[in-house]
């Protein structure tokens, strides 16, 4: 693992490290366990099918955790320079890496505030550590992925508003989410999709990003996915996503408000073609199912024969393994 410490009062970020897995040692009033001054990033290694180790678009996450950083008061760090400790991180664990095209290497950064001081006050102290796990797929269930995940819709619950930190890897933006996880999966659905306002604009689902692909009445096809309005976290498959749909040019891409009516209305008219949720973890996971207040929406992501969501998985997944060069695949040598 990696660790290196921040203290203000010796001129900031210490001497990093690359240790043996460990547990940490903490005072018990720090910062992070009382107040929720930490934050976390989510990033993947893969190994390619030519044996090469890369990371996807690392530039981007370390520009989101530095951006959470500040959110919480917590100190802010050179981004190329981390980027180059994980990867020594990388290099040394190495055989970690999955020799698989199912699998990955799961790269969690994390900085926390360690001040051992009661008192909602900035921490004066940090801790910055990367610890990594070797993952599969997201869902349990492996079907999930091909099947279509179903989603819990209830606008009684609200992950995130205007003004909050809705859009940053915070701890506090998932602890309160577990709950209504679990009254989805006693529903005997996989996820939640968060709503938000009086007008049930669609957010995020589970803690993927969202895409809806329709077709207008004109016979124009639409991927729309919600907008980067501070309710949503800025997801790097999200930008990737949007920026692959744009480069092919086939459809329009809108980054709008998008709310439940209006999937119910794209339903009920037969021109909602595919919903599904984009993320690090679980890549590109098709939606079949929504439960809102009521009413099971149905739709047929899955079951076209040349799906929209199938074909940036596989693109994705062949920038992501090697199988073309792209530079959003950054080799660890």
């Amino acid at each position: 693992m990696l660790k290196v410490f921040y203290h203000k009062q010796l001129r900031g970020w210490q001497k990093p490290n690359i240790i043996p897995f460990e547990n940490i040692s903490l005072h018990p009033a720090a910062k992070a366990l009382h107040y929720s001054i930490e934050l976390f990033e989510g990033m993947k290694a893969y190994r390619g099918v030519d044996g090469r180790i890369r990371l996807f678009r690392p530039d981007l996450n370390m520009q989101r955790m530095n951006v959470s950083s500040m959110s919480v008061g917590l100190p802010t760090f050179d981004t190329h320079e981390l980027t180059k400790c994980i990867r020594r991180l990388i290099q040394i664990d190495q055989e970690w890496v999955p020799h698989s095209e199912s699998s990955s290497l799961y790269i969690r950064p994390c900085i926390i505030g360690i001040d051992g001081t009661l008192g909602v006050v900035q921490s004066d102290s940090a801790l910055l550590y990367t610890i990594l796990c070797p993952v599969g797929g997201y869902f349990s269930n492996s079907s999930s992925s091909n099947e279509g995940v179903s989603l819990l819709a209830d606008p009684a619950y609200i992950r995130a508003w205007p003004g909050g930190l809705g859009d940053r890897k915070t701890g506090s933006n998932y602890g309160p989410t577990i709950r209504v996880q679990k009254t989805a999966l006693m529903k005997g659905l996989h996820q939640v999709l968060w709503l938000y306002g009086p007008d049930n604009q669609i957010t995020e689902m589970g803690t993927m990003n969202c895409f809806v692909f329709y077709v207008e009445d004109n016979g124009q096809k639409v991927l729309v996915t919600p907008p980067l309005n501070g309710l949503i976290l800025p997801g790097v498959t999200r930008q990737s996503v949007i920026q692959l749909c744009e480069e092919w040019n086939e459809f329009r891409v809108d980054q709008r408000t998008i709310t439940m009516d209006e999937v119910i209305k794209l339903s009920r008219n037969g021109r909602l073609l595919e919903m599904f949720g984009s993320g690090t973890a679980a890549s590109i996971s098709p939606v079949s199912l929504i439960d809102f207040v009521g009413q099971t929406i149905r739709i047929p992501t899955v079951e076209h024969s040349q799906p929209l969501y199938k074909r940036i998985r596989d693109r994705l997944a062949a920038i992501q393994y090697g199988h073309v060069e792209h530079p959003w695949a950054v080799p660890i040598e």
